[in-house]
């Protein structure tokens, strides 16, 4: 990277340290199929020092993990505290199950308005720690094989500089690499001691999504986050001139918030983990990425078509994995969202106890989970949430933030028939709906 697009990147990332509002309530419990540790700040010199905590969710019935799947947060006391709930998501869970991967979810304890370059360049004291986690976690869980498994890194904000910036210190082990508003770090920051950071060969071969939101610069080139396009524009286009496997999607509708971005990261996400996790769980070398079913578009958007109808220079064009990833990708970057045709798995292990219902779900992949239907004697009674809620993306029965994260308390799978008479016996159904508005099969409660 040249020094002007050095500089640009260093302005952009200056103002990532306050990015993310509010602040979520303390962290939920993690017990099985959770686990959970916790480190103390540190005042010794390379150590990190804000406190951390990692929450995994391990995938029930899974006897060896393939991969772990790390959600990161960005900048801020209250995106450090939305990264308490990430192991949680529903949907990000179901993305976990599908490829028996761990869902890690980092918490750092920085303080409003402290310096995030102290976190989220790795080599400042998260990475040694992320290593130590990822050891004790193994242990603690009962899967040894955590600890060298590889990852598919998301993140957002200071989170997307973590994780590019741990794509270039451990290509070897990364199958994918998801950044949200946020590029690695290439220039030391607020008087930190670290040098440049070069791209090693091996990161060209790990698929990467640069993803961010046309207010960052793209249509709105005034403002708080205006120059976070100047920075990842030409990051975009010198990787991928260099062989990377690089694309870009712009949200046409969002700023520094995620939006729907999930909706296109965990398809993307899904292919790449399909083509690179080792066949055998517990593996550690990753296969390389398939380039001959790619798709390309213009830089920065455009048609897509498979890579050898590709008229133009493929090296200045946005690399996409596959055919299904490809038109997502274009929906994406035309309205800001991704269509689903397709319907959630119904609920199981529906209970009723009283007058009181309970059942379990898995979200969708493609779409997540917006809510129940509830219905009694064949005619719909109620939906949970009762109305939807939430201010960012679709409404979703977790009430998705602005880190993407679960907003706290975590909503409840059950349901009080407050107009039950207790002579009469009711028969319940649930179907679970996801955020495009599809309804499951239903689920009868047991007898």
């Amino acid at each position: 990277m040249n020094i002007n697009h050095a500089r640009l990147l260093a302005s952009a990332l200056a103002l990532l340290a306050t990015a993310a509002p509010g602040a979520p309530a303390p962290l939920p419990p993690a017990a099985a199929p959770y686990a959970r540790v916790r480190y103390a700040p540190s005042t010794t010199a390379g150590e990190l020092v804000y406190g951390v905590s990692y929450t995994a969710w391990l995938p029930p019935g899974v006897t060896t993990l393939r991969g772990v799947i790390v959600h990161q947060h960005g900048c801020g006391e209250g995106a450090c505290k939305a990264g308490q709930t990430a192991a949680f998501d529903l949907h990000w869970q179901a993305l976990a199950r599908k490829h028996a991967c761990a869902l890690l979810g980092p918490s750092y304890e920085q303080p409003e308005k402290a310096d995030c370059g102290l976190w989220c360049d790795p080599r400042n004291g998260s990475e040694q720690k992320f290593l130590q986690a990822l050891d004790e976690l193994a242990a603690k869980s009962g899967h040894p094989e955590l600890a060298r498994v590889p990852w598919a890194l998301w993140g957002h904000s200071g989170g997307a500089c973590w994780v590019g910036t741990m794509l270039m210190l451990q290509p070897d082990r990364v199958v994918a690499a998801w950044l949200r508003s946020g590029l690695p770090r290439f220039v030391p920051r607020d008087g930190s001691n670290q040098p440049p950071l070069a791209i090693p060969a091996a990161a060209y071969a790990v698929p990467v999504m640069c993803n961010l939101g046309a207010l960052e610069g793209v249509t709105v080139t005034t403002g708080r986050f205006a120059r976070l396009w100047q920075a990842i524009e030409p990051f975009c286009k010198e990787f991928r001139a260099t062989g990377g496997l690089i694309g870009v999607a712009i949200d046409p509708n969002s700023s520094h918030d995620c939006g729907n971005s999930r909706y296109l990261a965990i398809p993307w996400l899904d292919a790449c983990l399909a083509a690179r996790l080792p066949d055998k769980a517990g593996d550690a070398a990753l296969k390389p990425m398939p380039t001959a079913g790619a798709w390309l578009a213009p830089f920065p958007g455009g048609v897509v078509q498979p890579a050898a109808q590709f008229a133009g220079d493929a090296k200045t064009a946005v690399w996409l994995p596959n055919e299904r990833v490809a038109k997502a990708w274009y929906e994406y970057m035309k309205n800001g969202n991704v269509s689903d045709p397709t319907p959630p798995p119904a609920p199981t292990r529906v209970q009723l106890a009283g007058n009181e219902l309970t059942w379990d779900a898995e979200a969708d992949l493609e779409s997540g989970l917006a809510g129940f239907i509830i219905a009694r004697d064949g005619a719909e009674l109620a939906r949970v949430p009762a109305k939807p809620a939430g201010s960012i993306g679709r409404r979703i029965f977790q009430h998705n933030g602005y880190s993407d994260t679960p907003t706290p308390p975590l909503a409840a799978m059950r349901f009080t028939d407050a107009t039950a008479t207790h002579s009469a016996k009711h028969r319940y159904e649930v179907f679970a709906v996801n955020s495009a508005g599809l309804k499951s099969k239903p689920a009868q409660a047991a007898p």
